[in-house]
């Protein structure tokens, strides 16, 4: 990053001793919890007031209008203030939980208020979320990064567990008016942090405002097109879940159900792969690569071998690749998200973070129902088998990248903060 792709407005304190920053990702945790509440509370009440096939619609409802809007929310991302579209978009997500709640208080839960409130989420999620992924970039130097996202990622899925955890005994207690209540306030808590202490320290470049959303959108693929260490990113993070996705969700109540383990044993590995993650993440604060993108391919690498291993019969053994798996996707995904953060050209930011979540939205179901298939006509440990070698196998693409090798963001910052002294 050049001295001219980030202009620092106030100089930030060290890491450890940054209290905004810290406050925010507790913050951020806070909100995740409130949204693990919310999750909860829309799947109980969709399955009490209507069939399977039905709740699982209002579940997913979110999904559909996020992915159609989702590359415009990144365009208007680099083209406006973060900042503003969080607080904007945060404030209409309030909106829709207080008008739910109040909503089902009057008339009851239905399945249309359901839907109304979840489709409205995806809306909101579109614009938040690319916005959202500007903010790192604009509060810590490069080298800060990796840690900026270990600590994210471990506050994150302590505040999604925590929410879990309680969703349901609220939902129980106080039902959905009382749960879209909780989420609110967590949502409330996030404006008021923005509003009043969250201030960006690096300025980031506009895109023109001359050309318009769907222009951004199109200059947002030619750049893709024309950059191949951003596109070998996009590929990389889009494609993150895709082998590990299915053979969690899916394979392991396969291996659970074929060896008559019980429906306790798929929580059990879960709580492993959790536990893993939260381990591998906070391993990048302690000591991380110096070549940050190498390393979490890398660890991908080992990630394939661990899911190979969840294809074995034995408990133990699927404990083993579970603990990999987790510990893995934690190291990796830190390192590959800070590695994005502090590459990606700072214009293109909003558009490349929301060309990565689509998709990875569009081609997660591809990759559950291919897993499925292959699991109802062949041997159980084959699907496991292809799907861990696949992901090893296509590490080699980013691994032989020169300039992905060559990414060191210790290095980087350094360079950066020496052109700004010299400036």
């Amino acid at each position: 990053m050049s001295a001219a792709d980030a202009v620092m407005v106030r100089v930030p304190p060290p890491f450890r001793r940054d209290a905004t920053v810290q406050t925010w990702l507790v913050v951020k945790a806070l909100s995740d919890a409130g949204d693990a509440v919310w999750t909860i509370a829309v799947a109980w009440t969709a399955v009490q007031i209507a069939s399977p096939a039905v709740a699982g619609l209002v579940v997913a409802a979110g999904t559909i209008p996020r992915a159609l809007i989702l590359l415009v929310g990144g365009a208007v991302a680099d083209r406006v203030d973060a900042r503003r579209m969080m607080l904007l978009f945060n404030s209409l997500r309030v909106l829709a939980l207080v008008v739910a709640a109040s909503w089902i208080l009057m008339t009851g839960p239905t399945v249309m208020i359901l839907l109304i409130a979840t489709v409205a989420f995806g809306i909101c999620d579109a614009f938040y979320e690319p916005a959202a992924g500007t903010i790192p970039r604009q509060l810590v130097r490069p080298a800060d990064l990796p840690v900026y996202s270990a600590l994210s990622q471990t506050l994150s899925r302590l505040g999604t567990m925590a929410g879990a955890a309680v969703g349901g005994f609220l939902v129980a207690w106080m039902g959905m008016p009382g749960s879209a209540a909780t989420d609110a306030v967590t949502f409330s808590i996030v404006i008021a942090f923005i509003a009043i202490w969250l201030r960006p320290r690096f300025a980031l470049p506009r895109s023109g405002s001359d050309a318009s959303v769907l222009q951004g959108v199109a200059s947002g693929f030619r750049h893709l097109g024309n950059d191949s260490t951003t596109r070998t990113l996009v590929i990389a993070l889009s494609g993150l879940n895709l082998a590990v996705g299915p053979a969690l969700a899916i394979g392991l109540a396969l291996q659970a159900r074929h060896n008559g383990w019980g429906a306790a044993s798929v929580g059990l590995f879960e709580a492993l792969v959790g536990a893993g993650a939260m381990i591998g993440a906070l391993a990048v604060v302690r000591r991380r690569p110096r070549h940050e993108a190498i390393g979490a391919f890398w660890s991908l690498v080992v990630q394939g071998f661990g899911i190979v291993l969840l294809g074995v019969g034995a408990p133990g053994v699927v404990g083993v690749g579970c603990v990999i798996i987790g510990l893995t996707a934690g190291f990796a995904s830190v390192l590959l998200g800070a590695t994005f953060a502090a590459t990606v050209a700072p214009d293109y930011l909003g558009r490349m973070s929301s060309i990565t979540r689509l998709g990875d939205d569009c081609l997660m179901p591809v990759a559950m129902a291919a897993f499925g298939a292959l699991a109802a006509v062949l041997p159980l440990w084959v699907p496991f088998a292809l799907y861990g070698s696949a992901l090893a196998l296509l590490m080699v693409i980013p691994l032989r990248n020169p300039r992905l090798r060559a990414i060191a963001l210790r290095e980087q910052s350094a360079v950066t903060q020496g052109a700004e002294a010299r400036a």
